[in-house]
């Protein structure tokens, strides 16, 4: 009896100590750092930030500390950049300090640091500059990649006309389109739309990205040492994850077993052969986690982000029958009825790239942006951050700011236009973000949306099944990404 009371008083003075040491770190570190609410031991700020919308919790705390403020996820102390300003000071003017990989626990948790998108440091530079240059070699940025959207195009449009102006979903429609994309690059095969894995994968990836914009995902961030031991959603997602990578290590191994040494297929190929090359330095980041996780990355990210665009595209233009018809109009002007449409037309097309820019900032998928981390101390607007700081750039404050997008809450192509109705840049759009760590599959997805959504408009018409006023333009929840509304429509043929 005495023992356990004696044990107990040894746990309880263990945990009183923890918590004075992590509120005394806290605050000598609070000390330097941009200013922010108190935190609470190990809660953070938690009580104070709405998980079902934390982008407006994140909000009515800069109105209060500025657009650089710190703010405690849990535990974990997070600066947070808000406005165009703050965001450029950093991820340009001082790109090099800023390039680290931030945390995204249930990403962080799949991906473990390996892999082109989640890692840092050393492993990210030769990753990112052998996929970039190998990814070229496959067309990515040219006309070989063109020609593989133009033939997956076809497979869509005729899926679409095999519907007969029924009423559908068009999810899985352009998931499995925009999928085949980056599988033809990574793969150097496409997959058919019935195929049952294919399907299975795109479900996973789908309930996976959105996992992470619920108030679970949001909490699982924060507070991801307790809750993945927990039960909940999560043990589903990450389920889920374990069966992605599952599936990414049988298509490497397909690989090896028909590897041609002189000649790659495909983007596994390639640093299969690489990885021959390098397999006496003891430095190379070129093994096989890193080849699993980079190309399910590829995978992952070349497949949710523009097929949701997209769909919300279409959500957009059946509420604005307006800009449909313009697009339309420009459409039979440019390319007409009797040829495809090609990614050199856009440079005729100033109202449909505004459009299709006008989408992607509406949308506003990656409001809270992808946390970065400082990789050297430095000094931010006479702050100290040292080595490690994780920073949220907050890419959603730049698409809804006033001073570059007047009535900002409106879905308005005039965004993108100037008085003689030409498209006009505007330096506050940046929706694969920018620096060192941009999106490098920018180029692919700005071809994708352009040829995707000319080409559907060349050969179809929205309608919507319920009147327009019942149309939900508005995604939600507005997390880490946001969430399109489920609904169904039609494609009348033209």
């Amino acid at each position: 009896m005495l023992a356990s009371g004696m044990l107990l008083v040894a746990v309880l003075a263990c945990l009183s100590i923890m918590i004075i040491m992590s509120v005394w770190r806290q605050r000598r570190l609070l000390r330097k750092m941009p200013p922010g609410p108190t935190p609470l031991p190990f809660l953070g700020n938690f009580l104070e930030l709405d998980t079902e919308k934390l982008y407006d919790s994140l909000l009515k705390i800069k109105e209060q500390y500025g657009p650089v403020f710190t703010i405690h996820l849990g535990p974990h102390p997070v600066v947070v950049l808000w406005g165009y300003d703050a965001v450029k000071a950093a991820l340009m003017d001082q790109a090099e300090e800023f390039s680290g990989r931030g945390e995204q626990a249930f990403f962080d948790w799949f991906f473990k640091g390996y892999g082109v998108v989640f890692s840092s440091g050393e492993r990210a530079k030769q990753l990112r500059r052998f996929s970039i240059a190998t990814l070229r070699d496959f067309g990515f940025g040219k006309r070989g990649i063109e020609e593989r959207i133009i033939e997956e195009t076809s497979f869509l449009i005729q899926a679409f006309r095999d519907t007969d102006g029924a009423c559908i979903d068009p999810t899985f429609f352009m998931s499995r389109t925009v999928s085949n994309v980056i599988s033809s690059l990574v793969f150097g095969d496409r997959f058919e739309y019935d195929n049952e894995e294919f399907l299975s994968l795109l479900g996973m990836m789908m309930r996976s990205f959105q996992f992470t914009a619920t108030s679970a995902g949001q909490l699982y961030d924060m507070f991801h040492s307790v809750m993945r031991y927990m039960p909940g959603p999560q043990q589903q997602i990450i389920k889920y994850t374990q069966e992605l990578e599952e599936f990414m290590i049988r298509k490497v191994k397909q690989n090896q077993s028909t590897l041609n040494l002189n000649s790659p297929w495909n983007f596994i190929d390639s640093v299969l052969i690489h990885m021959q090359e390098e397999k006496k330095d003891l430095s190379s980041e070129f093994h096989m986690k890193n080849l699993v996780m980079t190309s399910l990355s590829l995978f992952f990210a070349g497949s949710e982000t523009v097929s949701s665009t997209l769909r919300y595209g279409f959500l957009l233009l059946m509420k604005h029958p307006d800009v449909e018809a313009k697009v339309h109009k420009e459409i039979e002007r440019v390319i007409g009825r009797n040829r495809q449409p090609q990614y050199e037309d856009r440079l005729k097309m100033p109202y449909t790239e505004a459009v299709i820019n006008e989408i992607q900032r509406f949308s506003n998928f990656a409001p809270l942006g992808i946390p970065r981390r400082i990789t050297k101390n430095t000094t931010f607007r006479g702050f100290f951050l040292p080595k490690g700081t994780e920073v949220f750039p907050i890419l959603g404050s730049l698409m809804t700011d006033p001073e570059f997008f007047p009535g900002p809450k409106d879905f308005n192509p005039q965004h993108f236009l100037d008085d003689k109705g030409q498209l006009k840049k505007n330096a506050a759009f940046l929706p694969f973000s920018t620096g060192k760590r941009i999106c490098l599959g920018d180029g692919l997805a700005k071809m994708e949306l352009f040829l995707f959504l000319t080409t559907i408009l060349q050969n179809f018409r929205f309608k919507f099944p319920k009147r327009l006023e019942d149309i939900d333009e508005s995604p939600k929840p507005l997390g880490f990404t946001r969430i399109i509304p489920n609904y169904t429509m039609s494609f009348l043929p033209i």
